[in-house]
C-alpha cells in the first residue's frame, strides 16, 4: 500500500461541508475532485505555469482514465492531504498515481492515465521531450529551478517581464515608477524553470550607510505559494549578522521608508556572494513583493 512519504508533491486540503453527505462522510465524487485539484500544485512543484507551459510544450495532458479505489472515508473538518506522483511516461501518455492521505492513513488511491493533446489538431501526439525530462527529473528527486545573478544586461528582459506583469499589470503601479536607473546599478537575480521560462526575480541595491537594500522581488502569478520566490527572496528561517558585516534588508512594501528585521540570505542571494557581488552582505528580507523608496 502507498504510503505518504512516497509522494514529492503534496497538496494540502481541508474538507468543506459542502462536500460530506448525510452520512457526515465526503461524498464519493469529491475524491476525483481532490485528486484534479492536485493536478495543478503538480505543475507548480515543476515550476511550470500551466497556462504558458501549455503553449510551449504544444499541446496538454488530457484525462483518459481514472480508477479510485477507496480505503476509508474522509469527515468534515479533516486537514487531508492528496500526493500525486508520475510513474511512468508513454509514447503519448502519461500514467499518475495519487494518494490521499488523513495523517499517514491512506484513504483514497488512484491511478490516472492522460493523454498529450495536440491543441490545434485535436489528436494525440508523442509526449515532447522536454515534458519527458521534466517529469522524470522531478520524480528522481532534482531541482526544477535554477538561480542566475547578473547585472541588468544579462538578465533585465527577463526580470523586466516579471515585474511588469507583478507590479504594473496586477498591482497598477505606474511604468516609470517601476523601472529606475538603480537597475543599472544592482545585482538581479532570475529564477528559470527546466524549459527556460523566467518565473522569478529580485534585485540587491548597492549598500548605503552600511545597509544594503533586496527589492522589486516578483514571482509568475501561477507558481505562487510553491515557494519559488525564495530564490530572490532571503530565507525567512532567520540568522544573527556578524561584527563588521553589511546587513541587508527589505524595504517596505507600503513605502513607509521602514527596513524589515535582517534575516539569512538564501540560496540565490548567496549565489550572488559567491559570484563576487556585494560580498560582506549578510542577513535579509522577509517582503515578498516590495519597491524600494
Amino acid at each position: 500500500m502507498m504510503q505518504r512519504t512516497d509522494f514529492r508533491c503534496l497538496h494540502r486540503m481541508r474538507v468543506r461541508w459542502i462536500e460530506v453527505d448525510s452520512q457526515k462522510i465526503v461524498s464519493s465524487p469529491h475524491y476525483l475532485m481532490y485528486v484534479q485539484s492536485a493536478i495543478l500544485d503538480y505543475w507548480r512543484a515543476l515550476a511550470l505555469p500551466y497556462e504558458s507551459g501549455v503553449a510551449l510544450l504544444g499541446g496538454e495532458l488530457v484525462m483518459r482514465k481514472c480508477t479510485l479505489e477507496y480505503h476509508a472515508s474522509a469527515r468534515l473538518d479533516d486537514v487531508l492531504e492528496v500526493g500525486l506522483r508520475c510513474v511512468r511516461v508513454g509514447n503519448s501518455s502519461v500514467q499518475l498515481e495519487a494518494g490521499i492521505f488523513r495523517g499517514e492513513q491512506l484513504l483514497v488511491s488512484a491511478e490516472i492515465i492522460a493523454v498529450f493533446i495536440d491543441l490545434a489538431a485535436h489528436s494525440s501526439r508523442p509526449v515532447p521531450v522536454g515534458l519527458r525530462t521534466l517529469l522524470e527529473s522531478f520524480e528522481a528527486g532534482h531541482s526544477m529551478a535554477e538561480v542566475r545573478t547578473g547585472d541588468w544586461q544579462q538578465l533585465g528582459n527577463d526580470a523586466l517581464s516579471l515585474r511588469t506583469a507583478v507590479f504594473v499589470q496586477e498591482q497598477g503601479i505606474a511604468p516609470e515608477l517601476e523601472l529606475d536607473s538603480q537597475d543599472l546599478h544592482c545585482v538581479h537575480a532570475v529564477v528559470y524553470n527546466r524549459l527556460g521560462q523566467a518565473i522569478a526575480t529580485g534585485r540587491l541595491l548597492p549598500a548605503q550607510g552600511g545597509i544594503g537594500r533586496i527589492g522589486r522581488m516578483a514571482v509568475h502569478q501561477a507558481l505562487r505559494g510553491a515557494h519559488w520566490g525564495q530564490g530572490t527572496a532571503p530565507d525567512p528561517a532567520g540568522g544573527s549578522t556578524q561584527p563588521g558585516r553589511c546587513l541587508c534588508r527589505a524595504a517596505c512594501p507600503m513605502h513607509c521608508g521602514a527596513v524589515l528585521p535582517p534575516r539569512r540570505f538564501c540560496p540565490a542571494w548567496r549565489a550572488i556572494r559567491r559570484s563576487g557581488h556585494h560580498p560582506h552582505h549578510h542577513g535579509t528580507p522577509t517582503a515578498r513583493h516590495s519597491l524600494e523608496r
